[in-house]
């Protein structure tokens, strides 16, 4: 039976829930595509299924912030993911800052050793610092699904290099 993967593109393209932005990029519109070349990655493999939240660059989950955080739980939730992956694109007032790092909710879960191989990955991939796995238990996309479930910083949007390999 093909492992499920429920892949969340973080963000909305607009408010509410929009993201981050730098070097004239858009996280929401980064993450978009990327989660979509995953999700056709993963497909081509007979080991794992995957579907994203976002299934357009336009299109819009929830009305506000809480509804939006709700929507892709509730979806990974309701199709019976064995794990969430969340992409996201990271942030500094700090142009230099780079790296990937991963958010679990704790360093127990599956999803920990996932986060770890994934870091690993993007790192040998693209040269980028390996910044580590942390514990946020309060994040609300790794608290209420009901699989193991991890919250992915690709890199730097702020950092141009960071952001010319997303």
């Amino acid at each position: 039976m093909a492992i499920k993967i429920f892949i969340d593109q973080g963000h909305n393209p607009m408010n509410p829930n929009a993201g981050a932005e730098g070097n004239g990029y858009r996280e929401q519109d980064l993450v978009y595509y990327i989660g979509k070349e995953l999700e056709a990655l993963l497909n081509s493999n007979p080991n794992f299924e995957a579907i994203t939240s976002r299934n357009s660059p336009t299109e819009m989950l929830g009305t506000s912030l809480a509804t939006s955080l709700s929507a892709r739980v509730n979806a990974a939730n309701s199709w019976g993911a064995d794990y969430f992956i969340s992409i996201h694109a990271n942030a500094s007032g700090i142009a230099s800052a780079s790296g990937s790092e991963a958010y679990v909710y704790s360093e127990s879960s599956p999803a920990f050793v996932l986060a770890q191989d994934i870091l690993t990955g993007l790192s040998e991939a693209t040269g980028l610092a390996d910044r580590g796995v942390f514990a946020r238990p309060t994040l609300y996309v790794l608290r209420r699904t009901q699989m193991p479930a991890l919250l992915l910083e690709v890199g730097f949007i702020t950092n141009a290099g960071d952001a010319a390999l997303m």
